[in-house]
C-alpha cells in the first residue's frame, strides 16, 4: 500500500478539520486535492466516509465503506461504517446491517462498538433478549459506566433504558 506523505497528508488533515467545523463541502474540496493514486488509501476512505455520513448520503457512504472493508479488512471502522450505512441506505435496513456486522465481532472481539451496535440493531428489531446479550458483551469489552452513559443517550436502546439505569 502506498504511503500518505505531504502534501497529501496536509490535504487529508485539512479535510478532517473542515469536517470538525461541520463543512463537508470544503472537506470534499480538500480530498479532491489528494493524489488520485491514493484514492483508495484506507485513511482517505475513512474521511470520505465521514463526509458522506455528515451529508447523510448513505448510498455513497456505503460504497466507500465497502471499499474500505475490501482494502483494509483489518480495520474495525470499515465494518462499523459499512453496517451503519447499510442500515440507512435505500436498499438496506436493520437486518442487513445486523448481517453485515455480526462477522466483525469474531474478527474484533476487543472493539466495544461492534457488540454495542449489534445491541442497538437487535433492540430496534424487537429482539430484546438478544439486545441484552450484546449490550452485556459491550460492557465486558469496555466499562459498565461508559456503555451505560452511551446507552442512556441512545434512542435505539430506549426500550431497555429502565434496565440500563439499574446497571
Amino acid at each position: 500500500m502506498q504511503t500518505l506523505e505531504p502534501p497529501d497528508t496536509h490535504f487529508l488533515s485539512a479535510a478532517v478539520g473542515w469536517l470538525e467545523l461541520g463543512n463537508a463541502h470544503e472537506a470534499k474540496g480538500e480530498l479532491e486535492k489528494i493524489s488520485p493514486t491514493l484514492g483508495e488509501h484506507p485513511d482517505v476512505l475513512e474521511v470520505r466516509w465521514l463526509v458522506h455520513a455528515q451529508e447523510k448520503n448513505w448510498n455513497d457512504g456505503l460504497a466507500i465503506a465497502r471499499t474500505l472493508v475490501a482494502t483494509a479488512p483489518d480495520r474495525a471502522s470499515g465494518w462499523l461504517h459499512q453496517a451503519y450505512a447499510i442500515r440507512r441506505a435505500s436498499d438496506g435496513g436493520l437486518q442487513a446491517a445486523w448481517d453485515a456486522l455480526v462477522p466483525a465481532f469474531k474478527m474484533f472481539p476487543r472493539e466495544a462498538t461492534i457488540p454495542y451496535n449489534l445491541s442497538c440493531y437487535a433492540c430496534q428489531m424487537g429482539q430484546l433478549d438478544e439486545a441484552r446479550l450484546w449490550l452485556d458483551r459491550a460492557i465486558h469489552v469496555s466499562t459498565k459506566e461508559r456503555i451505560k452513559i452511551m446507552a442512556l443517550s441512545d434512542a435505539d436502546l430506549e426500550p431497555l433504558w429502565n434496565e440500563i439505569r439499574e446497571l
